[in-house]
C-alpha cells in the first residue's frame, strides 16, 4: 500500500434514520473517503432518499438485523474492482461520531493497527450489563476493553478473515472477540458520540464463550 492513499469506505446501517442521517452525512470527512454506503434496513421514512441526495450508495437489507446489514456491505465491497483497505462503521444513531472518523482511523493509517474501537470520551456511566460485558471479555481473552461500541474501523482483509456469522445486534461483540482470538492488533480511540456500549445478553455471551473455544 506504500505509494498510494488508502481506500477508505464508510458503512452506515440505518433504519428510519431521517432525523439523524443528514447530520451524520454532513460531518463525515468526505475528502478522506472513497465512498459512503448506507445499508437501509427496511426504513419507512426518507432514509434512502436522504442518503442518495448526498451521493451515498444505498443498499437494502429489509429482513435481516444489524449483522445481516454489515454482511450485505461486505459482499458489495468484495465485488468491486478495488476492495477497500479500511472500512469504518458509523451507525445512523451515532451521528456525532462522524466528525471523529479521522481520529478513529489514525491507528490503522498511521500505526498499522488492524482494528480501531471507539470509546466514549466523556466517560458516561455504564450500565451493569455493559460493565459485565467488558469484564467477561477481560476474563476470557485477557484484554482490557473499555467498552464495546458500535463505532469502529477495521482493515477490510481482516474483516473478511474474521468469518463473521452473526446476523443480529451481537455482530459488534462477535467482531471484537473474533479479533482478539485471532490476535489482530487493536487500539481503542476516545471520541465523542461513540454510541451506546454493547451489554451482556444471552447472544453476546454465546459469542464470547463460543469463540474462546474455537481453535
Amino acid at each position: 500500500m506504500a505509494g498510494r492513499s488508502l481506500l477508505i469506505d464508510v458503512v452506515v446501517v440505518a433504519h428510519n434514520a431521517a432525523a439523524t442521517l443528514p447530520q451524520l452525512l454532513r460531518a463525515l470527512p468526505h475528502k478522506q473517503l472513497r465512498s459512503v454506503v448506507v445499508v437501509d434496513c427496511g426504513s419507512s421514512d426518507e432514509t434512502a432518499q436522504i442518503a442518495r441526495d448526498v451521493g451515498a450508495l444505498v443498499l437494502r437489507e429489509p429482513h435481516g438485523g444489524y449483522g445481516a446489514a454489515c454482511a450485505r456491505a461486505q459482499a458489495h465491497f468484495a465485488q468491486l474492482p478495488a476492495v477497500p483497505d479500511v472500512v469504518v462503521f458509523v451507525p445512523a444513531e451515532c451521528a456525532t461520531a462522524a466528525a471523529s472518523v479521522p481520529a478513529l482511523i489514525s491507528p490503522i493509517v498511521e500505526r498499522g493497527a488492524e482494528l480501531a474501537l471507539a470509546v466514549e470520551a466523556s466517560a458516561p456511566r455504564r450500565s451493569l450489563r455493559a460493565f459485565a460485558m467488558t469484564r467477561l471479555i477481560d476474563t476470557v481473552y485477557r484484554e482490557r476493553i473499555r467498552s464495546v461500541s458500535p463505532v469502529r474501523a477495521i482493515r477490510f482483509a481482516a474483516w473478511v478473515a474474521l468469518g463473521m456469522s452473526s446476523r443480529t445486534d451481537s455482530y459488534n461483540v462477535e467482531m471484537v472477540v473474533r479479533s482478539l482470538k485471532l490476535g489482530l492488533s487493536c487500539e481503542q480511540v476516545a471520541i465523542v458520540g461513540a454510541g451506546q456500549p454493547e451489554e451482556l445478553t444471552s447472544r453476546s455471551l454465546f459469542h464470547v464463550l463460543r469463540h474462546a473455544t474455537i481453535r
